[in-house]
């Protein structure tokens, strides 16, 4: 599909395809922030319109609890399979704003990536499957497959509203196969499929002690510490070697195959590569798990935030009335987040220090996801891969989690290629976010041969 037609068309758009995806990634859509529901709801019409000047019909923002869901098809390839790709146009909090170089919504292009929020997570991904499309259309004037998208803007607070959507439009969505594009690479030029992503389950400890803050002079040492008993909630949630120690956290978790364990060890681990890219000197975890087990088929759980007290410049002698944590676990099969998210709560209960008022709030989940590696349609795209970037592909799983992946899979019954472009050093989800342009460039090539790798066994379901 890749032909010198196609090939060229991507090489003297390259500028103007830049210019709109800066025009995308200038759209402040984060989720989980109120203050920019507007802005989300503006990245959903930018998504629409992007559609419709591609050729997709049908193209409409359906409304949900929250943010709309983006949908457009074109089914004009009479008698051929349905390919649906999904993506989110939402993007995660840009903080600590004083990490970033450079502004965050104002997309800057230097050492040849494209720094942004959104720019690799997942906007700049999304907005590939747009352009890949359009330079086969204008190319050839037609596409090879049937094709629907349906783009949320709720996955940076877990897809809350999606699940729903998706059940009650099964037949909207129907498809063959299903393509998402918010993964990565295992590193550069090292084209990686994943075939597995662990679940998530998130929820907030809220902690009350006294009805106002107090003098610590005055009432210190007699009136419980509400940050000493978050503190002490967090320690006992794992010991020293990374080992949750919730009860019955790990009774459901799916041993590994020694055959996905000898794939693991053929991986090419360079060790002090990630940590000189991280930033540390040793790795931490479970005693007997590789790195790639820890993050790829072993459940966590991590304190994202701690918070409560006096947090500016100086000191004050202050005895905080509250202090409040934030907590997300990945999940791996066969844990069930539900489950997962009861024993939590338990544990907490059990644990809780005296003097003090604890609540739980629970916040986004989503189930984990394996499937074959060994799928047609996820040969095909190894193939792809391979074409373009002239190595072998990897297979992996991922440490990450896309909620509604699982509920994909479940509702519409169809196979789902996950075929990602970013590179671990794309500081997904932190400050200085950026997509690499090869990977832009090289990615835009891949999809497009994909769709003619694909074409010779999409009539295997």
């Amino acid at each position: 599909m890749t032909t010198p037609t196609i090939s060229n068309y991507l090489s003297e758009h390259r500028e103007s395809h830049l210019n709109e995806l800066k025009e995308l990634l200038s759209i402040p859509s984060v989720s989980a922030l109120p203050m920019h529901n507007q802005d989300t709801i503006r990245a959903a019409e930018w998504m629409a319109a992007s559609l419709r000047k591609l050729g997709m019909e049908n193209v409409t923002l359906y409304p949900t609890n929250g943010q709309p869901v983006v949908y457009g098809e074109w089914l004009k390839a009479t008698d051929k399979p349905t390919v649906l790709i999904y993506g989110h146009y939402d993007v995660q909090p840009v903080d600590p704003l004083n990490l970033w170089d450079s502004a965050p919504f104002e997309p800057e292009i230097r050492d040849e990536r494209i720094f942004a929020r959104g720019a690799s997570d997942d906007k700049g991904q999304t907005f590939m499957h747009i352009k890949a499309l359009e330079a086969i259309l204008e190319s050839t004037g037609s596409l090879p497959f049937n094709f629907k998208f349906c783009i949320e803007g709720e996955e940076e607070i877990g897809s809350p509203n999606l699940p729903r959507f998706v059940s009650e439009n099964k037949d909207l969505l129907a498809a063959d196969v299903i393509v998402i594009s918010d993964t990565s690479m295992m590193e550069e030029d090292k084209p990686t499929i994943c075939y597995g992503l662990r679940g998530m389950c998130g929820f907030q400890l809220d902690v009350k002690g006294p009805k106002r803050d107090l003098h610590s002079g005055l009432y210190g040492g007699a009136i419980a510490n509400p940050i000493h008993a978050v503190v002490e909630l967090l320690q006992s949630f794992r010991n020293a070697d990374g080992v949750i120690t919730v009860e019955g956290f790990y009774d459901k978790v799916a041993v590994l195959s020694e055959e996905e364990k000898q794939a693991f060890k053929a991986l090419d681990f360079n060790e002090n590569a990630i940590k000189d890219e991280v930033g540390v000197s040793e790795f931490f975890g479970e005693k007997g798990y590789s790195f790639y087990e820890r993050v790829w088929v072993r459940p966590t759980l991590e304190v994202n935030g701690v918070y409560g007290g006096f947090q500016g410049d100086g000191i004050k002698t202050v005895l905080p009335s509250e202090a409040h944590a934030k907590i997300t676990c990945r999940l791996v099969p066969d844990q069930d987040p539900d489950e997962i998210l009861e024993l939590l709560q338990n544990h907490v209960a059990k644990n809780a220090p005296p003097g003090v008022e604890v609540s739980v709030s629970l916040f986004d989940k989503g189930a984990p996801f394996v499937t074959p590696f060994d799928h047609p349609a996820i040969q095909a795209a190894s193939r792809a891969y391979e074409k373009v970037w002239e190595v072998p592909t990897a297979f992996t799983r991922g440490g990450g989690s896309l909620p509604i992946v699982s509920t994909l899979d479940e509702e519409l019954q169809a196979p789902i290629v996950l075929m990602g472009f970013g590179l671990p050093s794309d500081n997904v989800h932190a400050p200085n976010e950026n997509f690499k342009l090869k990977n832009f460039d090289k990615g835009l090539l891949t999809l497009c041969t994909y769709w003619d790798e694909l074409s010779a066994v999409m009539n295997v379901k």
